[in-house]
């Protein structure tokens, strides 16, 4: 195994170390590891708090900032964050208005979240908290009860981040970010397994011409294993699992991920087919997303994530944001 870092141990510090000092706009709790706008709270505004094991960079802590996330926490690789860090997180950002948690649905996640909310609220801040469980792949794993939350993640952060900076009140956004996570699906695909430093070894063997469809965000397995096959093919794979589950027509947003190792030529390819299976069922990718968002540390491999707009959600998706891995519109 070779890795770019100091020491296993120090994997999240070492990175929120140098997180701080490219981003000024951020000021990070290296020792409490929460990442925050450098602004702090704004008055009246709702705040945004997420959070996750780390080795998904750059969910979450990239996408503080402006339109998006007030603070993010990490927690180690692949491990949800403790309670102390969301109060912390919640408490930090609360301008008045209340806190909205956007919550992967991954077992440790909802049990740290859910005791943060309740002591924070036992505090007098007011926090509502919002399930992302967008992957259709698998019900129920080790690591979920129903679905798993993954790209739609993004789509939350952001969409709801932007009602956040109108003034919105926290029933409005908790509103529109149930929304977009009920309007979203996604479906992965691993062409290799991912390495978490401190285990020194892949999560999980694939044969030299194997693939891992339905793969889940952490190395977990998916629906099945294949034979590995042409990009059109892959693709088709995901699509059909997607609009299996919730027909895909109208416009349509339109994430294509990388985990971490594949390509951004590879993922253009993808997208080339995502964009035709879509023009196939009479929908539009009318916006898009191509690149590395919501990884698995160095895992090879893509995953789709599909949101069936409405013209509030194109308008929200639109503002303007300015995160270390997402700005536009400024």
């Amino acid at each position: 195994m070779k890795k770019l870092i100091n020491n296993v141990d120090s994997v999240v510090t070492d990175a929120l170390t140098g997180l701080a000092a490219a981003h000024p706009a951020l000021r990070v709790d290296v020792e409490n590891k929460i990442v925050f706008r450098a602004a702090g709270p704004r008055p009246g505004k709702v705040g945004l708090v997420s959070g996750g094991g780390s080795g998904h960079e750059p969910l979450h802590g990239g996408f503080v900032g402006y339109g998006m996330l007030d603070a993010a926490c990490p927690g180690e690789v692949f491990t949800s964050p403790v309670p102390d860090q969301m109060i912390e997180a919640t408490k930090g950002v609360d301008g008045g208005a209340g806190v909205l948690h956007i919550v992967k649905n991954y077992t440790g996640d909802v049990l740290n979240f859910e005791m943060a909310a309740e002591l924070c609220g036992d505090e007098g801040v007011e926090v509502v908290s919002v399930l992302v469980n967008d992957d259709v792949a698998v019900r129920d794993s080790l690591y979920t009860a129903g679905r798993r939350g993954t790209g739609a993640t993004l789509f939350v952060e952001k969409i709801a981040g932007a009602l956040a900076e109108t003034g919105a009140p926290l029933g409005e956004v908790a509103r529109v970010a149930r929304e977009v996570n009920e309007r979203s699906r996604s479906f992965g695909v691993a062409l290799s397994a991912c390495t978490v430093p401190a285990a020194g070894k892949p999560t999980f063997e694939l044969g030299e011409s194997e693939i891992e469809l339905g793969i889940g965000i952490h190395g977990e397995p998916g629906r099945t294993r294949a034979a590995h096959g042409p990009a059109r093919e892959l693709v088709r794979v995901a699509m059909d699992a997607i609009h299996e589950d919730l027909p895909l027509s109208g416009e349509v947003l339109v994430l294509v991920n990388g985990m971490g190792g594949t390509p951004l030529l590879e993922l253009y390819i993808a997208f080339a087919e995502v964009a035709a299976y879509l023009r196939e069922k009479g929908a539009s990718p009318a916006r898009v997303l191509v690149g590395n968002y919501v990884t698995s540390l160095d895992m090879q491999g893509f995953s789709v994530t599909t949101c069936a707009l409405t013209e509030e959600l194109t308008r929200l998706w639109d503002a303007p944001v300015e995160t270390p891995a997402l700005r536009w519109g400024r």
